[in-house]
């Protein structure tokens, strides 16, 4: 074999490995450069060809950065405590730990062989004591901090608790729950129970009720993303909302940092759309509407309030407080069956079923401030209690659901803002509501007449001048519940004295996982923690909620900075060295999630003192997903008879989903189907010209659909060169896109073309120490100038594109010259390092080709000193002929009327004559 990957890879990855080639170290007199993937939950399944997409990308980048000097941190761990893991655990009795292990162990050995250059000595588990040890300190932080709006920064409890001493809560700004005002002596006054009480109120870690996704079958809080039509996404178990006490982080204090950060940041403008659209800014005002026949008020938020003299009905959500006491006794059973009913429901579906209108009235009514009319409360769906106060005033001519709401249930609509253009309409002949921010107010007592924006501000006034509300800043954005009723993750290091929760001294983290009988709740409904025999601290209990998945992934691009460190989170000179993430690649799916408590997380700690940084990602690339190319066969209706895709339009067919293992180039190994599973050991087929051709569908990589492709087995037969070759091929990183192994061969070919300049037909190493020639010189800088633009750019695709044209072109020069190959070699690195290297060590060189110095173009190289002109007889062109650029017509003449194809053309006759365009063209009339 000329060039044997198999030998060649391995040794590489040896090498390595025991020199730790790509150790990183956190002082150098080089620039520093940190890059980073979304680092993966090692599932049993491990890698496919789709997951290693985003480490090729940032492994291109962290080598090409080397190359160019920089001293590059690029490490890699696991986010290995999982809900996965523990419900093999509940099924087999096998610890979480021991199955993680394993998982951990075939992650690792398929990415040594993709030959990624990480720094292994920096690997971090989340499930590791030494590691969750800093995850449970940043909580005991948070918890001792609470949000000065003031300072605009986290400030530590024991200050406000001094403030609370000697002035009561006078003059403290924060961002909080419901806290009540109170004087120094009064606090003084307070047991320590109702001083643990208030404090909650203030701090960033803090209990309190909230309405969860509660799954008793899984026995845990599921977040929304893990809910789907009301049943879990693993297990599609029965979900139910109920109220339950939760650990929560109060992000929603640093919602208008999280906004402000990201015009620092180089992200896409849509990811950053999708993170304001998140954190949900909103300005505006709150007003109370009083209860009819009540004490009651309800409390509303609004960004419109010019037009609340277009309120007809008022609408709770399905959780709100005052439900039971507004709703009539003649009303009561059917709300009650229609709350119960939304309740189950999850926010993401009550958000996107638009057109599933549903609620029910309650029989109460309230007031409505400006106009003094009696408007029905109702209760529906499309309200959350999450945002704003969890009730709206629904103005159904300005606002789209309140619309189809009233249209739905034959409420009142009632028109008050109007285009400047056309007249007051009734809107029961309206196709849809009227909810631009433009317009003239009508039917709106003293802001008739006003623009929107005038009268916006007009009526926050009179709100706030009739003492009914005042205007405010809103944000979508909740707190985080941060509880799991679960074993596998992170314990708190919280204890209950008297039922009061305090923090264990930090210097006894990290607080471990106990053993237990089972990974299931307790028969009473505890969780798994409750089973631990003596899981106290000092005798009083301690928390037997665990921390949630995201807890561990906040923060781990500060501990790779310094993971080793017994004493600290990570040393001050290591976070002010690599200070943040340069470069993070990973999906477009934790746009809400992750990137959002990560962003917090580090805001904390910068508050705090202990990062010198905001933001902890500069730059972020979303890597497209790889999708599989499910293959089809197709099978008789009630027949065990398969036919071929090209005539299935003559029959009845179910489409069965093949595994792809069994196809090559949409053709069906039918003895192997066969073999596949017992029910098709007697398939029968109805073949194409002899053999059985498959249907195709380009659909999500997974294992259900047996489409899943193994990087091993690429590996296998073609290597790990050819595979990351080709996976940055497929298109730009960006995208979404089919995976097709039709193209592999081509790249696979590439890679031995490119062995095949370095190498005679003997497969011996063979190159020269000639001197290149203008046309050698000037191919190599073509590729050394597209290369590095392009992977500035990170178009990593039509890098592979450039390298290829390289390689044609040098082949058909037949250079072997080792001022060009040289070059060649260290330009290649980074995309297939496992050739490179063994080139680099041919060729003579000592150490590593990854530390070689990026070879610069000159363009004096790229400039044209020649053109080739098509040369034609009667207007047909036979050959092309290079000439120097500046040469005269007369002396373009001479040359081609004396070249020896002319000659041939010509047959000894003289031209009738030639006509030469400069630059362009040169036709013989014969």
């Amino acid at each position: 074999m000329d060039y044997n990957f198999r030998e060649i890879e391995p040794k590489w990855q040896k090498y390595w490995s025991e020199n730790k080639t790509f150790r990183a170290a956190n002082q150098s007199d080089k620039p520093k450069y940190y890059v980073l993937d979304m680092f993966p939950y090692p599932s049993g399944a491990g890698l496919h060809v789709g997951h290693p997409l985003g480490y090729i990308a940032s492994d291109i980048y962290a080598r090409y950065m080397r190359l160019k000097g920089y001293n590059v941190l690029h490490p890699m761990g696991y986010d290995a405590f999982g809900l996965p893991a523990e419900q093999y655990a509940i099924q087999t009795g096998t610890h979480p730990e021991i199955t993680t292990r394993k998982n951990i162990d075939r992650y690792r050995g398929q990415m040594d062989r993709i030959g990624f250059s990480f720094d292994w000595d920096r690997e971090v588990r989340t499930s590791d004591p030494t590691y969750y040890k800093w995850t449970q300190w940043t909580f005991i932080q948070l918890f001792h901090h609470w949000y000065d709006t003031h300072a605009g920064k986290a400030r530590p409890v024991s200050e406000l608790i001094s403030h609370f001493t000697r002035l009561g809560s006078a003059g403290i700004q924060p961002h909080c729950g419901d806290a009540p005002e109170f004087t120094s002596s009064r606090w003084a006054a307070f047991d320590e129970r109702q001083q643990s009480d208030i404090l909650m109120n203030y701090r960033l870690a803090y209990l309190a009720d909230t309405m969860v996704n509660w799954c008793p079958e899984l026995g845990t809080v599921l977040a929304n993303d893990e809910v789907s039509n009301g049943l879990s996404v693993r297990g599609g178990y029965p979900v139910e909302r109920k109220m339950m006490k939760q650990w929560q982080l109060r992000i929603s204090a640093y919602a208008q940092r999280l906004l402000e950060g990201l015009e620092g940041i180089e992200w896409s403008e849509s990811l950053k759309e999708i993170q304001r659209n998140w954190i949900g800014r909103s300005e505006g005002c709150s007003a109370r509407f009083k209860v009819d026949g009540h004490e009651d008020e309800i409390e509303i938020f609004t960004t419109r309030a010019d037009t609340m003299f277009g309120a007809t009905f008022m609408v709770l959500s399905p959780e709100h407080e005052l439900i039971q006491k507004v709703t009539t006794a003649d009303c009561k059973a059917a709300t009650e069956t229609y709350v119960f009913w939304a309740k189950n429901r999850s926010e993401r579906e009550r958000q996107s079923e638009v057109k599933n209108i549903s609620g029910v009235f309650t029989g109460g009514y309230a007031i409505n401030p400006f106009t003094g009319k009696r408007i029905p409360i109702w209760v529906a769906d499309y309200v959350l209690a999450g945002y704003g106060t969890g009730a709206i005033m629904a103005v159904p001519a300005h606002d789209s659901r309140d619309f189809a709401f009233a249209r739905h249930f034959g409420l009142p609509i009632l028109q008050v803002v109007r285009q400047a253009s056309e007249p007051i309409t009734d809107p029961l002949s309206w196709p849809d509501s009227y909810d631009a921010k433009e317009g003239i107010l009508v039917n709106s007592g003293f802001l008739d007449g006003m623009e929107v924006k005038e009268a916006i501000v007009a009526a926050i006034r009179k709100v706030e001048e009739s003492g009914i509300g005042q205007g405010r800043v809103n944000y979508r954005l909740r707190d985080a519940i941060f509880s799991r009723q679960r074993y596998w993750g992170e314990p708190f290091p919280v204890y209950y004295k008297n039922g009061i929760p305090h923090t264990m001294p930090e210097n006894e983290l990290p607080l471990t996982l106990p053993e237990v009988d089972a990974y299931l709740p307790t028969s009473t409904g505890e969780p798994p923690l409750a089973r631990a025999k003596d899981w106290t601290y000092q005798g009083y209990p301690l928390e037997t909620n665990t921390m949630p998945g995201f807890a561990g992934s906040s923060g781990y691009y500060f501990r790779y900075m310094d993971p080793r460190n017994q004493n600290a989170y990570f040393s001050k000179e290591a976070v002010d060295y690599w200070k943040n993430v340069d470069l993070y690649i990973g999906g477009a799916e934790h746009a809400t999630g992750h990137l959002i408590y990560a962003r917090f997380w580090c805001k904390f700690l910068f508050d705090i003192g202990i990062s010198p940084v905001e933001e902890p990602f500069k730059k972020l690339i979303n890597q497209g997903m790889i999708q599989g190319r499910s293959s089809i066969a197709y099978r008789i209706t009630g027949t065990n008879t398969f036919v071929s895709a090209g005539l299935v339009n003559q029959y009845e067919v179910q489409p069965i989903h093949v595994d792809v293992s069994l196809i090559d180039n949409d053709i069906l190994d039918v003895d192997a189907f066969r073999s596949w599973r017992p029910d098709l050991a007697l398939a029968e087929f109805i073949l194409e010209d002899g053999k059985y051709i498959c249907g195709h569908e380009v659909e999500k990589m997974s294992k259900s659909l047996h489409n899943v492709q193994n990087p091993d087995e690429l590996i296998e037969k073609y290597g790990a060169d050819t595979l990351r070759l080709y996976e940055m091929f497929l298109g730009p990183l960006e995208q979404s896109k089919p995976w097709d192994t039709k193209g592999i061969e081509g790249v696979f070919r590439f890679i031995r073309k490119f062995w095949k300049l370095y190498h005679d037909e003997n497969n011996n190493y063979t190159t020269t120490n000639e001197t290149p020639t203008g046309q050698e010189l000037k191919v190599l800088h073509r590729a050394l100038k597209k290369v590095t633009d392009d992977i500035e750019r990170f178009s990593f695709n039509t890098v592979v594109s450039a390298l290829m044209i390289a390689v044609n072109e040098l082949t058909e020069l037949k250079c072997h010259k080792q001022a060009i190959l040289n070059p060649l070699t260290i330009l290649i690195s980074p995309y297939a390092p496992h050739l490179a290297e063994e080139l680099w060590r041919l060729a003579g060189n000592q150490g590593s080709v990854s530390f070689a110095a990026l070879p610069a173009y000159e363009e004096k190289y790229l400039a044209e000193n020649e053109y080739e002109y098509p040369v034609s007889f009667n207007g047909k062109m036979r050959f092309t002929l290079s000439l120097p650029i500046e040469m005269a017509s007369a002396e373009i003449e001479t040359a081609v009327l004396t070249h020896e194809k002319t000659q041939h053309y010509l047959g000894g006759h003289p031209p009738k004559k030639v006509i030469i365009v400069p630059k362009k063209i040169i036709n013989i009339v014969i």
